[in-house]
């Protein structure tokens, strides 16, 4: 059925060609032509977590996912809205450990009573995030501390801090991947008794991911170009777009392939995912676009998020360790965590740009 919303490719690389001032009917037909990619993306990464185990597919579907969010970013970087960069950032973040957890552990609850997942990744998984959003609370303080001064530190602070980040992610590969797989991998011994198929060979599961993220990187680039003025026209603010609407569009493919996990009683491949994903953003995408941004752009970002992003960050952090410590995961603990998000979300909703930077 979504397969047939595959028209929506042509449509919406038609208009934003041929009528690019139609910013709400691009918005629209752009982002009707990432739900089948994505759960296309979502399908070859199950196939993939088949052979290799839930947190090696967890990890190429978090990879993937966020290949076309980190291009988005280049392009923001590349114009010096760092501002913007900043605000998808901590959207995906939050939107992948609340919205997207939550909402796999709602619709996962819905069909079964209760499910099991390994506590001891999920830990480990919530509190490399909340290492993160350490080394995201120090440089805004140190922002907050020198107003008014010239602020020579905080490039070095932003840099060293990136680079220590990218190690520790480098180092959470190691132990989830190799040296701690076990913790993370699954147990796909509750499905083996169902009728179901046999999965795709690695190399068709490969190329499917491969071709789906182009084409999601395509639109979601058209997608974005048109989201702020559709959205300004619908009297929505810049802090909003960001922290909602671009994060929760860029990352359609993990919301897909997260809930679709959690229906077939696959909760270690939906954390894997979600919680995965807002990882791989805070420790990874986000140092690497500072340090990118030495080369690209008018200037180079800093890791100095606002009072706002970088409090919302944290409460949405120490929400999801206390929801997914425990190893086991219903539906009411799926209607917490979206509870919060849509708290954060009426929130910036009401508060004008200005007072939310």
């Amino acid at each position: 059925m979504f397969n047939l919303l595959l028209v929506f490719i042509p449509i919406a690389a038609a208009l934003e060609y041929l009528a690019p001032g139609q910013h709400l009917l691009v918005f629209a037909a752009s982002g009707l032509a990432i739900l089948p990619l994505a759960g296309w993306l979502g399908c070859a990464t199950e196939h993939l977590a088949e052979h290799a185990g839930e947190g090696v597919g967890g990890l190429l579907n978090a990879t993937f996912g966020n290949a076309a969010e980190l291009i988005i970013a280049l392009m923001a970087l590349k114009a010096g809205l760092h501002d913007v960069v900043k605000a998808s950032i901590a959207g995906s973040i939050i939107g992948n450990i609340l919205l997207v957890l939550g909402a796999s552990m709602l619709a996962g609850g819905l069909r079964h009573r209760e499910q099991k997942y390994s506590a001891e990744g999920a830990r480990s998984q919530a509190t490399m995030l909340t290492l993160a959003t350490i080394a995201l609370i120090l440089p805004a303080a140190y922002s907050f501390a020198i107003a008014g001064q010239v602020p020579r530190g905080l490039g070095f602070v932003s840099i060293s801090i990136s680079m220590l980040l990218l190690v520790v992610y480098g180092l959470f590969l190691i132990y989830s991947l190799v040296t701690h797989r076990a913790l993370f991998s699954g147990s796909l011994a509750l499905t083996e008794g169902a009728d179901h198929p046999a999965p795709w060979p690695v190399a068709k599961a490969l190329t499917v991911l491969a071709l789906a993220t182009v084409f999601i990187a395509w639109m979601s680039e058209i997608l974005v170009g048109a989201v702020e003025p559709a959205a300004h026209e619908l009297g929505l603010s810049n802090i909003f777009v960001g922290v909602f609407i671009v994060a929760i569009l860029g990352n359609a493919a993990e919301h897909a392939s997260a809930i679709t996990a959690a229906l077939k009683n696959r909760m270690d491949l939906s954390l894997a995912i979600a919680i995965g994903s807002g990882v791989q953003v805070a420790l990874f995408v986000a140092p690497l676009l500072v340090l990118l941004s030495l080369f690209v752009g008018p200037g180079p970002m800093d890791l100095a998020f606002s009072g706002g992003l970088v409090l919302s960050m944290l409460l949405a952090v120490l929400i999801t360790g206390q929801v997914a410590g425990d190893g086991r995961s219903d539906w009411l603990k799926g209607v917490q965590l979206l509870t919060v998000y849509l708290i954060l979300a009426l929130t910036y909703f009401v508060i004008p740009d200005q007072m939310a930077s």
